[in-house]
């Protein structure tokens, strides 16, 4: 499984203007739910919010990974934003979040959900890749660190 099988560049969102945890979740949902038709925002903000509810999805060393499950999709899909002054996420480490890779699969997918997960995991433990994906100087640069980071794997 590759991530550039389910994030397309036209959904990393370089710049996030939110600052708050829940304003961040609302943008991103935003951001998705406009460049793909089966995701309604409100639907999403929810299942993100009730994940996050559970235990903060940022794993540590500035990277949140927020995910859950729709019945309105039919495939995994996926959204990146970053924020370069960071956020309080509730993070593992107590740090800042940076990078925010929003997931979404089918209500059905198990599986492909949990491989994509592992992957997305793996992907960022890097701190060359982060540190890259930061240094970023835009959606396409992102994009391609990305693809070719996927590509090694």
């Amino acid at each position: 499984m590759k991530i550039v099988d389910f994030i397309r560049e036209d959904l990393i969102l370089p710049e996030l203007t939110s600052s708050q945890k829940l304003d961040v979740l609302s943008e991103l949902a935003d951001h998705l739910a406009g460049r793909h038709e089966q995701v309604e925002k409100d639907a999403l903000v929810k299942v993100l919010v009730e994940r996050e509810r559970l235990a903060s999805t940022a794993i540590g060393e500035g990277i949140a990974i927020p995910h859950g499950k729709l019945d309105t999709i039919g495939r995994l899909v996926a959204c990146i934003g970053r924020a370069k002054e960071g956020v309080d996420f509730d993070s593992m480490d107590g740090r800042p979040t940076h990078i925010f890779f929003v997931l979404v699969a089918p209500e059905n997918s198990t599986g492909v959900h949990l491989k994509a997960l592992a992957r997305i995991s793996r992907l960022f433990k890097d701190t060359d890749f982060r540190t890259r994906l930061l240094a970023a100087a835009s959606a396409h640069e992102m994009y391609q660190i990305i693809a070719d980071e996927d590509a090694k794997y």
